[in-house]
């Protein structure tokens, strides 16, 4: 199994504005004062815009879809919460903590993968856990160690475990359970994604360890990533802060392998952590400083990567 892909969906946004709806445990989203929403869409639309040129640019096949202005989808951005694409063919569909994050789902966007010359030879849908009041937000809340079977997941509420181990059971994942938390106003709560403080390439990973309390559950996490031979770049809860963990490998010209970031997130990296990285892949940034700061997500969650087998 290919831990890295050369092809992305990314949907361009019409709407977007910080989602009052997931604000409720998305501790990273921020009201900029004096801002019209327009304006705040016309930023969006411009960071999204340049940083998929910087995509384009390094040979990664980008697929952009607009996103459609008759549903109120604030969150449109971040596709890979409620689709993932398999090297078999088969496509997850996800429940959706946030009701109107529910209408950013779209059966267009299989067609448009068809049209690509990608494959389709099965759906498996979860989304009626939702009725349940049960969620698990894709790639945002499992963390795919493809090539070594491994699924990791710090639960939340965003973030089931029972429906997490069915997923687990569904593609054939040894998951891998913890909590990860961060200071919220002198408290310890659930980050809300798995992404936020960890990012698995082919080599490395790249994930603050920090935010593991429990010490048990922080072993057995290193010492998943070391059996699986990866790296371990460890970054601060600071640095999180600054979406360092939110980061996704590509590949580009040539299957060139590089990891994609925030300028936040680059900027918030130490010289011997930059270091690092280098030894593995180059790195490549763009400025998310909108999207970041009303959305709450960075460059990983704008990428819904496709494994899909091409005609």
């Amino acid at each position: 199994m290919q831990q890295t892909t050369n092809a992305i969906v990314m949907i361009r946004p019409v709407n977007f504005r910080m989602n009052e709806q997931t604000a409720v445990n998305n501790y990273y989203q921020k009201v900029i004062d004096g801002i019209l929403p327009e304006t705040v869409n016309a930023k969006a639309q411009q960071e999204f815009d340049a940083y998929v040129e910087k995509l384009k640019a390094i040979g990664v096949h980008v697929i952009v879809v607009e996103d459609t202005a008759e549903t109120d989808t604030p969150d449109s951005i971040f596709p890979n919460n409620w689709i993932s694409f398999h090297e078999n063919g088969t496509v997850a569909l996800y429940p959706m903590f946030a009701e109107n994050r529910r209408l950013e789902r779209r059966e267009d966007l299989l067609d448009i993968l068809e049209e690509e010359g990608f494959v389709i030879h099965d759906i498996i849908d979860y989304t009626s856990a939702e009725d349940e009041g049960v969620f698990l937000e894709g790639t945002g809340s499992l963390l795919l160690d493809r090539a070594n079977g491994k699924a990791y997941c710090a639960l939340s509420p965003r973030a089931d475990e029972d429906l997490f181990i069915e997923f687990c059971e569904d593609f054939d994942y040894f998951p891998v359970l913890f909590t990860a938390n961060q200071t919220v106003n002198g408290t310890r709560k659930a980050i809300y994604h798995t992404n936020v403080m960890m990012c698995l390439a082919e080599s490395f990973a790249v994930i603050c360890l920090d935010c593991i309390d429990d010490k048990k559950e922080r072993k057995q996490v290193v010492q998943h990533l070391k059996d699986s031979g990866k790296e371990i770049i460890a970054i601060t809860e600071q640095q999180v802060q600054h979406f360092a963990g939110n980061m996704l490998q590509v590949k580009g010209h040539d299957n060139e392998l590089f990891l994609i970031m925030s300028t936040s997130a680059y900027q918030s990296l130490t010289d011997k952590q930059i270091e690092a990285i280098n030894k593995h892949c180059k790195i490549v940034h763009s400025s998310l400083d909108t999207i970041e700061a009303c959305g709450g997500g960075s460059a990983r969650c704008m990428m819904a990567e496709v494994f899909l087998p091409k005609q």
